[in-house]
């Protein structure tokens, strides 16, 4: 039988959305407090008793946390146009070489909105 674990993360950035029109709010430099969820998905470990140590997520988690956290999100690499949608895959692809398990990444930008890679 599988199960699934999910972790959430915090971080505070600045961004702005280069591609947008002139005039949309979100072409000029603003901030967010994005709530970043993994979801993992995975057959129970019958010595340990789990999937996955939620430290180990963790621990992958902290240097790429370490990059986002209180950056303005443009200028780390590969996030130039950094959208919700974009952010998540970024983590996504730097997290699945570590955390096989990792089927999702969730970013919420605000506590009404959020996005998800893969959809499932």
């Amino acid at each position: 039988m599988k199960f699934e674990l999910k972790q959430q993360f915090r971080i505070e950035s600045a961004r702005f959305l280069p591609n947008l029109a002139d005039g949309h709010p979100c072409k000029n430099m603003h901030g967010h407090s994005f709530v970043i969820t993994l979801r993992l998905v995975g057959e129970k470990n019958p010595k340990l008793g789990w999937v996955r140590d939620y430290n180990e997520i963790t621990e992958v988690m902290t240097p790429l946390l370490r990059k986002l956290d209180h950056k303005v999100l443009n200028e780390v690499p590969g996030l130039e146009n950094p959208s919700s949608e974009n952010l998540a895959e970024w983590l996504f692809t730097a997290v699945k070489k570590h955390l096989p398990e990792l089927v999702q990444v969730s970013v919420a930008e605000t506590p009404t909105t959020e996005c998800s890679y893969p959809a499932l």
